[in-house]
């Protein structure tokens, strides 16, 4: 099986649903000529042509709004916005028109359009082009929410978030962009709203998003040489949520860590923490422990950046501490 970047993957399943489905197109600032920020849109305008492939002025509430307008009618935009960041400026659009939608007009009208977030934090990028975002838009009814933390895993969730026929908001970390892993373009959708155990294991239950999926697993081999056996899942969609993984490993293990990159206050993580514990107290034998970054704005500063998120070792620490 050959390598590839998350950027490549992305890239090939945004072009295999544009050579399936001639409603798709893609929409945002520089993503044309340029190909995007971050090379995901490279090559798409010289194939597809500028109808289908659509440079804007800088102007989310624009990209998202016409986006709204045209899946409303029967298009599938792929929208990006050039940092996850800027998803504030268009929350009118995706919070009040994309999200709700459906609901207002009792199903009739559909919203199949995927907005295309690049977050965390990627180094030096200060606290404007850093946040973890993701919190705000699982907390909205109507809006599915996906987080890949591999090549594979954004192919396959990237062709499900474009045959979606609701808003689809999928969060990609920008310092996962450039990490080589195994790949193969088979055309394999994976559901939105399916988990994944990354590593099996007996005592504790780790869970993690985006980036800290691999952190986690860096941790796994710590504790594994100290005879430690933590089991990994990646919940891959913040919403719908796959309860059911979840749940069973936590069955299996009754002890709980999550991590994820966001700043710890009204955090996502503390969503799932409430449900392990309103739904599944019982499971639990010891308080549910979560790990996320410090509570403050992203520092510039390299070494005051590397303070405030979360490590491996705050992972091991969290594990011991429960065992």
């Amino acid at each position: 099986m050959a390598k590839a970047t998350m950027i490549e993957a992305i890239r090939t399943a945004i072009r295999e649903e544009m050579a399936r489905d001639d409603s798709v197109y893609c929409i945002g600032e520089d993503i044309a000529v340029m190909g995007g920020s971050f090379g995901i849109t490279k090559g798409l305008l010289d194939e597809f042509g500028k109808d289908r492939v659509i440079d804007t002025p800088i102007s989310e509430q624009m990209i998202i709004g016409s986006s709204v307008s045209a899946a409303m009618v029967g298009m599938r935009p792929v929208a990006e916005l050039m940092f996850a960041d800027f998803m504030l400026i268009s929350m009118d659009q995706i919070a009040n028109q994309a999200a709700k939608a459906r609901y207002f007009n009792g199903g009739q009208i559909s919203v199949p359009m995927v907005v295309r977030l690049p977050g965390g934090c990627p180094k030096g990028a200060a606290g404007h082009h850093s946040q973890n975002l993701e919190a705000l838009l699982a907390h909205i009814p109507g809006l599915k929410v996906v987080y890949p933390s591999t090549p594979q895993e954004a192919y396959g969730l990237m062709l499900s978030s474009i045959r979606d026929d609701n808003p689809v908001m999928f969060f990609e970390h920008k310092r996962l962009y450039r990490i080589s892993d195994t790949f193969e373009a088979n055309g394999v959708a994976i559901p939105i709203g399916t988990a994944d155990v990354k590593k099996e294991g007996k005592d504790v239950t780790v869970i993690a998003t985006g980036r800290m999926v691999h952190v986690a697993l860096e941790a796994e081999k710590q504790l594994a040489e100290e005879g430690i056996s933590i089991e990994i899942i990646d919940p891959r969609s913040l919403f719908p949520l796959d309860k059911e993984t979840i749940v069973k490993s936590v069955a299996k293990t009754g002890k709980v860590v999550i991590i994820t990159e966001e700043n710890k206050r009204g955090a996502w993580s503390g969503e799932l923490a409430a449900m392990l514990a309103e739904e599944n107290f019982d499971l639990l034998k010891k308080p549910v422990i979560r790990i996320g970054s410090l509570n403050t704005p992203v520092p510039f500063t390299a070494n005051l950046e590397d303070y405030i998120l979360p490590h491996e070792k705050d992972v091991v620490k969290a594990v011991k501490s429960i065992l």
